[in-house]
């Protein structure tokens, strides 16, 4: 079943140029907006000079594009090969404003450098980590973001200028809350396309007769100008005290980003594909690593580190249905050219506050229905919901009543008084925790060969003796380890050198089930889309796919989670009642 059927172009599709350009400059307006704002803001909060918001515009615009257009293509490993805008983003706010007004730019900036270390840290041990970046912290991160904005951008709907009817700003929120909830429900073809200047154009007609539009910044920006360059701050020591004092915060707040960046490189790949797909984790390492260029950058820049904009990405596909990873080039370019054309970003910043906001929280809902549904899609139980209750109790709670800020002081309050930050953090603890309590785990290692079987068979019968189990469950847990080994043997490409690789096999026994993982080299395909792929069809299978048939009948769930160098499929294994 096509569960995103309003996607008319997958990444791998070749749109048409006009339907390209079309949406990569919505793109681009969607991008310019969110950096523009965050730089200003950053700029006023660290009483930056005029100099050096100029140049951290134009840092800013120029590295979020050059990210945009890495994160599309997908270079080796660096790049998620998906559209993902990226620019100066909030998550690191805090403590770069602290780091500035304690130590100056160029600490900030150095500060910046080592944390973009993380990132690739995160990307390379990634399959190690596997039991951190899970679906269930995913969809808090994703649930909590859209929790804590959706507040925003209803407060937009109040600024418009003095002495307005205080409904103006409510009215113009409305008329475009209202065309973008019709153009997503009943749009198609070129209107889908144009959803978002559409919507936009509403809101400022709106706006300008209700007289909340104000022209006046357009009017007074040059068309074309260059930063001042002597604005850039530099890099500073590292044998600085205060950036050893500062290091450990930056270090966290970048393991945490990590973490979150990973959920937005796992998400993008839900939201591109018509029919559902196992996420790729080797485009999630992609992700990861492009974020990393984007922090590194930023830091030599010395500006607020470059993120993705996961929403604004989310909100881009939703309204035009393009996926097309050519266009997230595209975005990259026009960002490019709009740093050096002020004149076109003082125009699309003049679009009023309701307009931005009534966006923002159509936007907000979609991501928080992903969020439900990235949590749903990988199966939920009473533990599951258990660490989704209280990471979303605790980040909305701290959203509405931050009691951490001023309990921890500087400098880690800055960075944990964000209640996403805290609740993201509560969601991987839990997850741990959970792991932690099972029953001892089992491990053994063998080569991935079919001589392997009767080693496998063995192992996986002593596995089955420890947790009690009964004659038929154990028969049940052998006969799908054998087919998940039948499976991965199918799959396996030419390996280099002349010795198979490395299979190695961790039982995690639970309460009334068996967690089964076998770990090896990657193949091309992935397992879990080939038994999606067999339930939806209705001819006789061929001898090829018995094994795959035979696994989904004995195993209650099947996950397949391809890494460069690994491959790594979870099967889980129900007990039989006994008689």
């Amino acid at each position: 079943m096509r569960v995103n059927e309003q996607i008319r172009y997958e990444p791998d599709d070749s749109c048409p140029p006009v339907a390209t350009v079309n949406v990569a400059l919505q793109g681009a307006v969607i991008a310019l907006s969110n950096a523009v704002s965050l730089v200003t803001i950053f700029a006023v909060a660290s009483h930056g000079s005029e100099s050096y918001l100029a140049w951290a515009v134009f840092a800013g615009l120029v590295i979020g594009g050059a990210v945009t257009a890495l994160q599309a293509a997908r270079i080796g490993r660096i790049g998620s090969g998906h559209i993902l805008l990226t620019g100066p983003a909030a998550p690191f706010m805090g403590i770069c404003v602290l780091a500035v007004s304690g130590a100056g730019l160029p600490v900030m900036a150095s500060l910046t450098i080592a944390a973009s270390l993380v990132q690739f840290a995160m990307a390379f041990w990634l399959a190690q980590l596997r039991r951190i970046i899970t679906p269930v912290v995913s969809g808090v991160a994703f649930m909590v973001v859209a929790a804590a904005a959706m507040p925003i951008g209803l407060a937009r709907f109040d600024d418009v200028p003095m002495g307005l009817s205080p409904l103006s700003g409510p009215a113009v929120g409305a008329v475009t809350l209202f065309g973008a909830a019709i153009l997503m429900l009943r749009a198609s073809g070129l209107m889908r396309l144009l959803a978002i200047p559409i919507t936009l154009l509403a809101g400022c007609a709106a706006a300008v007769l209700l007289g909340v539009y104000d022209f006046q910044r357009a009017l007074d920006a040059p068309w074309f100008d260059l930063p001042a360059f002597a604005a850039w701050p530099g890099v500073g020591p590292v044998a600085n005290k205060d950036f050893l004092a500062l290091l450990p915060v930056f270090l966290v707040v970048s393991a945490v980003v990590a973490v979150k960046a990973g959920s937005e490189g796992a998400a993008i790949q839900q939201v591109s594909w018509r029919r559902p797909r196992a996420i790729d984790f080797r485009g999630v390492q992609g992700t990861l690593n492009a974020g990393g260029v984007g922090v590194l950058l930023s830091g030599v820049a010395g500006i607020l580190p470059a993120l993705i904009y996961l929403p604004s990405s989310v909100a881009l596909i939703n309204f035009t249905g393009v996926a097309a990873r050519r266009t997230g080039f595209i975005i990259g370019a026009i960002l490019i050219g709009l740093a050096l054309l002020p004149k076109v970003v003082a125009i699309l910043l003049t679009i009023p506050r309701p307009v931005t906001g009534a966006i923002l929280m159509v936007v907000m809902g979609l991501l928080f229905v992903e969020g439900v549904r990235t949590i749903i899609q990988d199966g939920f139980n009473q533990q599951k919901a258990i660490i989704v209750g209280v990471s979303l109790s605790i980040g909305i709670g701290l959203q509405v009543q931050d009691i951490l800020t001023a309990a921890l002081g500087s400098p880690w309050g800055a960075a944990f008084g964000n209640g996403i930050v805290v609740s993201v953090v509560a969601a991987v603890v839990l997850s741990l925790v959970m792991s932690m309590t099972f029953s001892r785990r089992r491990r053994m290692e063998t080569e991935l060969e079919i001589s392997a079987l009767p080693e496998v068979d063995n192992f996986l019968r002593d596995a089955g003796n420890s947790a009690g189990w009964n004659e038929a469950s154990l028969e049940r847990l052998r006969a799908a380890g054998e087919e998940t080994l039948s499976s991965m043997l199918q799959l396996r490409d030419d390996y280099e050198g002349d010795r198979p690789p490395r299979l190695v096999i961790i039982a995690r026994p639970h309460s009334s089930t068996m967690e089964l993982e076998f770990l090896a080299v990657s193949p091309e395909e992935n397992i879990e889309d080939r038994l999606a792929y067999m339930s939806e069809q209705a001819t006789e299978p061929d001898v090829g796919e018995i094994s795959f048939r035979l696994l989904r009948h004995f195993a209650s769930s099947v996950r397949h989670r391809k890494y460069h160098g690994i491959d790594i499929v979870t099967v889980q294994v129900d007990a039989q009642p006994n008689r």
